[in-house]
């Protein structure tokens, strides 16, 4: 059910980015701190319906206020599942993924199952994606696989690209943000394994509009941010009223 933007940037990405509509609709800010509060998930989606970004991304306790407050508009709600490290078992990422589309998600992000994907369990990593996938798909809902780059090497990146699309999943990202991040040939890598068979999102240490673009133009078509609104101030969006 993969439905892409920019699944590959063309001669015109870079001047599309001097736009901050554009760029704020490649956007999932993301407010996952530990000590987040509900008066901070109420500003956050104030400014993704000001400013348009493609979703937001908050704790589980506070996903049903933020998809209450993003209804009817074209800005996802979404939660993560088996966050930080994704070392759950596959049943409760599965009930996970279930308690947050009862909750309104109408995205997820999973943390894949990486201390499995270095030990060599590819049917554990495979059986763990695809439990998601078929909750979220069954309910129309994406799945980004998040699949903390930074920790895997080549061969591991390769492997977890081809597991995760072998599942369905909608997009690869590449980490929680908590554990390195993104960086280009990252970025560059995932977009050459999947190609059109799914999209890239770049997260973890994007904080200026020059980090942004970068990430796009090595092939991301979604960036996660805890700084937005900073990154489209540089292109002269208009403040919160």
């Amino acid at each position: 059910m993969t439905t892409l933007t920019n699944a590959l940037p063309g001669a015109d990405t870079l001047g599309s980015l001097k736009d901050w509509r554009t760029v704020a609709a490649l956007i999932d800010a993301t407010l996952l701190r530990p000590e987040a509060a509900r008066q901070d998930v109420d500003q956050l989606c104030r400014e993704a319906l000001h400013y348009g970004y493609a979703a937001v991304f908050v704790h589980p306790t506070h996903l049903r206020d933020a998809a209450w407050q993003l209804r009817g508009s074209q800005v996802k709600a979404g939660a993560p599942v088996g966050f930080s490290t994704g070392a759950t078992f596959p049943s409760v990422k599965r009930f996970e993924a279930e308690e947050l589309l009862r909750a309104g998600a109408t995205e997820l992000d999973m943390v894949m199952n990486v201390a499995a994907l270095k030990s060599g369990d590819r049917t554990l990593v495979q059986s763990d994606i695809d439990g998601v996938v078929r909750v979220a798909h069954d309910a129309g809902v994406q799945v980004k696989v998040i699949l903390e780059t930074s920790v895997l090497d080549l061969h591991e990146k390769l492997l977890a690209c081809q597991l995760a699309l072998a599942c369905g999943a909608d997009f690869v990202k590449t980490s929680t943000g908590l554990v390195g991040g993104a960086t280009t040939d990252d970025v560059a890598l995932l977009r050459g394994v999947v190609g059109h068979r799914a999209g890239v999102k770049a997260s973890g240490g994007i904080r200026t509009l020059a980090d942004l673009t970068r990430m796009v133009l090595a092939g991301a078509d979604r960036i996660g941010t805890s700084h937005p609104v900073p990154i489209l101030r540089e292109l002269s969006a208009p403040e919160l009223p």
